[in-house]
């Protein structure tokens, strides 16, 4: 029996341990290469899909923004008319006034009355901007009255809403 052994010498042990280092090397390298290149592709898509979000999300709000202002357009416009319907069912009452009571009483009607008007015409003219102000600075001066204002203002809507859901039945 022959015992055959295979030596190897360090030499072509050093060779291989060399060769699998720079196999295992040229992988590493490559890997981070193709890691890198995954995370620039992943990086750019995420930068296009949040452009994207961002300009999408712009025009919603632009197109809210139109909404809301066709709404309030249209409301500022239903108050408008209420408070002229208001003035004008105030000047008749000033007339029945004056024939029943005389024209002293009748006079407080009308004046109510021009004063209702007033906020009409001013409320028709006036953009938002300039009504916001003006609502502040009323508020500051005379909060009572603004609370009371208010009260009356929702009045007004719940009446226009109301006679709108009529309309609409």
């Amino acid at each position: 029996m022959t015992n055959t052994m295979t030596e190897t010498s360090p030499e072509s042990t050093s060779t291989a341990t060399t060769t699998n280092s720079e196999t295992i090397g040229t992988a590493a390298t490559s890997a981070e290469g193709t890691a890198a290149e995954t995370a620039r592709t992943v990086e750019e898509r995420l930068a296009a899909a949040k452009a994207r979000l961002t300009d999408e999300a712009g025009r919603i709000k632009d197109k809210a923004g139109n909404r809301a202002t066709e709404y309030a357009d249209a409301g500022k416009s239903k108050a408008s008319d209420l408070l002229d319907s208001l003035s004008g069912m105030l000047n008749d009452a000033a007339r029945s006034v004056d024939e029943k009571l005389g024209e002293n009483y009748g006079q407080y009607a009308r004046k109510t009355a021009d004063a209702v008007s007033g906020a009409a015409s001013s409320l028709r003219e006036k953009d938002f901007t300039t009504l916001g102000e003006d609502a502040r600075d009323m508020i500051r001066k005379s909060p009572v009255a603004a609370i009371g204002a208010a009260a009356a203002f929702g009045f007004l809507v719940a009446r226009v809403l109301k006679s709108g859901n009529d309309s609409n039945a």
